[in-house]
């Protein structure tokens, strides 16, 4: 997803001499410009994540805008401020994007778009155990210690798993993989490339073009084991920095002045394409968001496919069947969560989610354990796992199939270090986390959560051992979050929320006082875990390739989250403040789905017939998962055919304008990369073109909220 290219002989004298993989490590990474910078950007991704978060329960990461936004600043910004410092280094790159994604993403992390709002909008008094009154607002200093009790037990996580997912399984990481190219063409350095002796020697014996599909394709291994890039056999459309950074600052652009312009023409934000009809009584209207339509490039056709499957099922099938059967009350309306269609069609959308995602870890549980079953010496395995967990991160020397770099490469040249996949290639120790570091973090963490959350619902409500279970379960849940994330490059965050909600209505009692609360906060825990341990390890893999300090950047982590506490508090509050969530533009559809999961594992009674058709669809989507998940590592061209069962749900409780603009980017980036195939920058044109349509909108609504704190008029 990256381009492979020479940077401008004009731009060469910004980057820093070549350095070699193994001594990269230790080039200062933590700095004081590039912790700065990391703030900015991640401030930047925050505020765009809260915009589309609470509109639709959609987030993402921007690791590659953001490493672009980063080398952006440093090439042509900071040497007019600071002329006599040194050049901005590509570990420097992964040390600002590991900061700004541990920014950006905590409105998911933290549940500022789900279990927040799910508790200050939706719960009851009854169901909070008579702690608090329904619609009763957070005050700032109970967001911050809810934050700051979620915000830091998921990196220490992630951190014992880096050496047994990233550098001897070598799980591809799809999106930290291609971050890491990227920023290694924007740095013009090297980077590491693992492949199979059996690939070596065939791609000795290949011509250059046959080799489009390795992760450098413009590369042919020297006798020592590292290649590098011949010019004359560049890709020929491929894009220089520049033209990156054009598309970027353009559609940015473009994406601000239709968000500038929807405030002042609200009928921007739904246009009934469908006719009157279908757009009163099923919400059938078209949005045509620049930033809906980015995230849909980035999310594929299969994805937003899959989601306009489940748009249809949902809003043209299901809702018409439910209101013409009478099933739902003739009186109420479309937006009614409770007695509308809206409300009908949710517990159907729940249904397949769960499903889907208990399925999913079913199969993947059984799988490990048949695996190891079938392993002769399990003592010596599981002696393994406890070193790879701890005192692996105390490595021994690694090895390398040659040790020295050919001096004679030039400059100009990207370079890439091949090794064999089948040996562990790990930075030197004192470039690790200390195993102390994890075990006593996580300690602190913990009891720091449990000591928060008690503190904020109160002991008869949250008892300890709930608190505990919650954390194991977070724990254990992390883990199936990174192996997804490493595999199919998606944290199926939402699905381990729902799932841990499922674990803990047989855990608690449902006669308990506050059992709904409990619910949503044990939810919540689990999918902050799985959120940040994911969102690590995907920029540790990054890292790893191009050989940055895992120290560096677990700090980069840290120092995030704790900046993130602080502004996804603030920006909430602001939200809280402007808007009445919720309304028709923050529908906050992840906090329905959040309250209503909670309400149908503690007991409550569903919507008439609600409960025959979600179980009905519940067993479809069981058996499609099934088979999905059995066959997920074959090559079977019919599994593409068989939908996701959490893309299906996504689509049915989202509004059809959610999904259709969404569609049209998912079709976009096929019909674009299939014109453009094997041209690996036509593919980071199409991230960096939807990366600037995703900010533009999300940053600019700081503009539209503060139009509607001012009252100025509509059109």
């Amino acid at each position: 997803m990256s381009e492979i290219q020479s940077l401008d002989d004009t731009d060469e004298q910004e980057f820093p001499p070549p350095v070699a993989w193994n001594d990269k490590p230790a080039i200062k990474q933590i700095t004081v410009r590039a912790t700065f910078v990391g703030l900015i950007i991640g401030s930047l991704v925050l505020i765009s994540n809260f915009q589309f978060g609470l509109q639709t329960g959609w987030v993402s990461m921007m690791s590659m805008p953001s490493a672009l936004l980063a080398c952006a600043f440093f090439k042509k910004i900071w040497p007019a401020i600071r002329p006599n410092d040194g050049p901005f280094t590509d570990v420097e790159t992964v040390y600002v994007q590991s900061m700004a994604v541990a920014v950006g993403t905590g409105p998911l992390a933290y549940g500022f778009v789900g279990v927040i709002p799910a508790i200050e909008k939706f719960l009851t008094k009854e169901e909070s155990g008579f702690t608090r009154e329904q619609g009763q607002l957070f005050s700032f200093n109970q967001l911050l210690a809810w934050s700051c009790a979620l915000a830091f037990f998921g990196v220490f996580f992630a951190v014992p798993l880096r050496k047994q997912v990233v550098v001897r399984e070598k799980l591809p990481f799809p999106s930290g993989s291609a971050t890491a190219v990227l920023i290694a063409v924007l740095n013009d350095s090297e980077i590491l490339q693992e492949v199979s002796r059996r690939e070596i020697l065939e791609m000795r014996t290949r011509r250059l073009d046959e080799c489009s599909e390795v992760l450098m394709p413009d590369s042919v291994p020297s006798s020592e084991g590292y290649s590098s890039f011949d010019p004359e056999h560049t890709l020929p459309e491929s894009n220089t920095y520049n033209e990156n950074i054009n598309v970027l600052s353009l559609t940015f652009f473009a994406s601000s002045i239709y968000t500038i312009g929807c405030y002042f023409l609200p009928i921007l934000r739904s246009i009934p394409l469908f006719g009157t009809y279908l757009s009163k009584t099923y919400l059938w209207n078209f949005q045509p968001s620049p930033a809906y339509i980015g995230q849909g490039i980035i999310m594929g056709l299969s994805t937003v496919s899959y989601m306009l499957f489940g748009c249809v099922l949902g809003w043209a099938i299901l809702a018409p069947m439910a209101r013409h059967a009478g099933w739902v009350p003739s009186d109420a309306g479309v937006d009614d969560w409770e007695r509308g269609v809206h409300g009908w069609i949710l517990w159907c959308s729940l249904s397949i989610m769960v499903v889907d995602s208990v399925v999913g870890f079913i199969v993947v549980t059984v799988k490990s354990i048949v695996k190891f079953w079938l392993i002769d010496d399990k003592a010596g395995l599981l002696a393994d796992v406890w070193e790879d967990s701890f005192e692996s991160m105390l490595l021994e020397e690694e090895r390398m199939i040659n040790s020295r770099r050919n001096t004679e490469t030039s400059k100009s040249h990207n370079t890439v270090k091949l090794v064999y996949n089948d040996q562990d290639h790990e930075v030197a120790p004192e470039h690790l986390v200390q195993y102390t570091t994890v075990i006593s973090g996580l300690i602190f963490s913990s009891i720091m959560c449990v000591i928060l959350i008690i503190y904020l619902f109160g002991i008869d409500v949250i008892p300890i051992y709930a608190m505990i279970s919650a954390l194991i379960i977070a724990l254990f849940l992390s883990i199936l979050g990174i192996r997804a994330l490493g595999e199919t490059d998606l944290n199926p965050v939402s699905g381990i929320g729902k799932l841990s909600q499922l674990i803990f209505a047989v855990i608690a009692p449902r006669n308990q006082p506050g059992s709904v609360l409990l619910n949503l906060v044990a939810g919540g825990v689990a999918e902050a875990g799985a959120q940040q341990a994911g969102d690590l390890m995907q920029d540790l893999k990054t890292g790893h390739l191009l050989g940055a300090s895992p120290r560096a950047q677990f700090v980069a982590q840290l120092l995030g989250a704790s900046w993130s506490v602080i502004m996804s508090s603030i920006m909430y509050m602001c939200y809280n403040k402007v808007y009445h969530i919720p309304d028709k533009q923050f529908r906050i559809p992840t906090a329905i789905v959040w309250i209503d999961c909670a309400r149908l594992v503690t007991g409550k009674g569903l919507p008439e017939k609600a409960f025959e058709c979600a179980i009905i669809l519940g067993f479809v989507f069981g058996v499609l998962s099934l088979i999905k998940n059995c066959y997920r590592d074959s090559d079977y061209k019919w599994l593409r055919y068989i939908p996701s069962g959490v893309a299906v749900g996504v689509g049915i409780y989202n509004t059809p304008s959610f999904t259709i603009a969404r569609f049209i980017g998912g079709l976009a980036s096929s019909i674009w990369l299939h014109k453009h195939r094997g041209d690996l920058g036509a593919k980071t044109k199409m991230i960096v073109f939807s990366s600037g349509l995703i900010l533009g909108e999300g940053v600019c609504s700081i503009f539209d909220m503060l139009f509607t704190n001012l009252n100025v008029p509509h059109f």
